[in-house]
């Protein structure tokens, strides 16, 4: 039998290891190919299964703010929370001077001095002092806390009418309400706090970016208002003319049917007869749409008496109703109150008695001289 074919020793090593080489390449090439391959796509969902939510559509910008929108703080709370801010400092100077027991002519001197350097004026420091002494030989043995107390809530005047001037919310009217004062007074910051009362007594407001003349008032009333959920009325362009983005403002109030316009003004230096005039042609706008309700000066209780100089000015130009005393708190010496209600026989109907956003509350004439007589 022929056996040629058979390999020797030597043949059949070099075969093996032939072998071995093919099969370790065919291997390495199954695993790539292995690695390479896409992955396998999911089962596909049997029909019993959930089917998916559809797709939430983007709020536009009047839905997001008004699902943002803050809840102001209650009204009526915010005096009480804040009364602790009023300086005590008047109340207990007075008293001070009372605790002496009888008053002879230094201590009506100091007194008098007092009263002035708390800002409370001529006027009202001579009808206060003279009330004081009625009291006094009326009642000499009385509580002196008492009668200071009586005769400083007569200069207040609790009886004068303090509320806005307002119908009732929902009747399909809308009430204007113009803010003016002088520059860095805070009234931007007084309007969009004013905004957040009338939100918490359940109003719905439009606000008027009036003030053309600072690039970054409108913005900042707008900030105001978003945090609420109300709109704003603003200029297409810087610089535009004021009364007709009041008129604007007025015109959309009126066919929304909104409850209260507020008008923002532009910081109008008394000595500036053009812009005063700018003022004046602003409320004769507004009127065609809606008679302005209110009037409201806005002034900053730290400038003392040269706030009643601004009033006096602004009140020839327009019929003032309202006073709003601004930063109250911290350096205010409380005496102004007296006084531009006596010059003026215009109202302090808000008072600002800190920085937060709910910190603008409603005149208290109890609360306010208590708080001063440390009460």
């Amino acid at each position: 039998m022929d056996v040629s074919w058979i390999p020797g020793d030597n043949d059949l090593i070099v075969t093996v290891v032939a072998g071995l080489v093919v099969l370790g390449g065919a291997a390495a090439a199954l695993i790539g190919r292995t690695r390479q391959a896409p992955p396998r796509p999911a089962p596909p969902t049997s029909p019993s299964a959930a089917p998916e939510e559809p797709a939430v559509e983007p709020e536009d910008d009047a839905t997001a703010a008004v699902a943002t929108a803050e809840a102001p703080e209650r009204v009526e709370d915010r005096f009480a929370r804040l009364r602790r801010r009023v300086s005590g400092g008047l109340g207990a100077s007075l008293l001070s001077i009372f605790r002496r027991g009888a008053l002879t002519q230094d201590d009506w001197d100091e007194l008098e001095e007092t009263l002035l350097l708390a800002d409370v004026g001529a006027a009202a420091t001579d009808a206060l002092l003279a009330d004081l002494r009625a009291r006094l030989r009326a009642d000499p043995d009385a509580e002196p806390r008492e009668l200071l107390r009586a005769a400083l809530l007569d200069v207040v005047d609790p009886s004068l009418d303090r509320m806005l001037a307002f119908g009732e919310p929902g009747r399909g009217e809308t009430d204007a309400v113009i803010v003016v004062g002088v520059n860095g007074v805070g009234k931007t910051t007084t309007v969009g706090k004013l905004a957040r009362v009338l939100v918490a007594e359940g109003r719905t407001v439009v606000l008027g970016a009036a003030d053309t003349f600072r690039a970054a008032a409108a913005d900042q009333l707008e900030t105001w208002g978003a945090r609420v959920g109300v709109p704003v009325v603003r200029a297409h362009a810087d610089g535009a003319d004021p009364a007709s983005v009041a008129f604007e403002a007025a015109d959309r109030a009126r066919d929304d049917s909104v409850d209260v316009l507020l008008v923002d003004t532009a910081g109008r230096l008394q000595n500036k007869q053009g812009l005063m005039d700018e003022l004046g042609k602003i409320v004769r706008v507004v009127s065609k749409v809606s008679p302005p309700r209110e009037v409201l000066l806005v002034l900053d209780a730290t400038t003392g008496q040269n706030g009643l100089t601004q009033a006096r000015v602004f009140g020839q130009v327009a019929p003032l109703t309202g006073i709003v005393l601004t930063k109250l708190d911290g350096t205010a010496k409380g005496g102004i109150v007296l006084a531009v209600q006596r010059e003026l026989g215009v109202p302090v109907k808000f008072v600002g008695l800190g920085e937060g956003a709910d910190d603008l509350a409603p005149f208290d004439p109890h609360g306010f001289v208590d708080s001063l007589l440390g009460d």
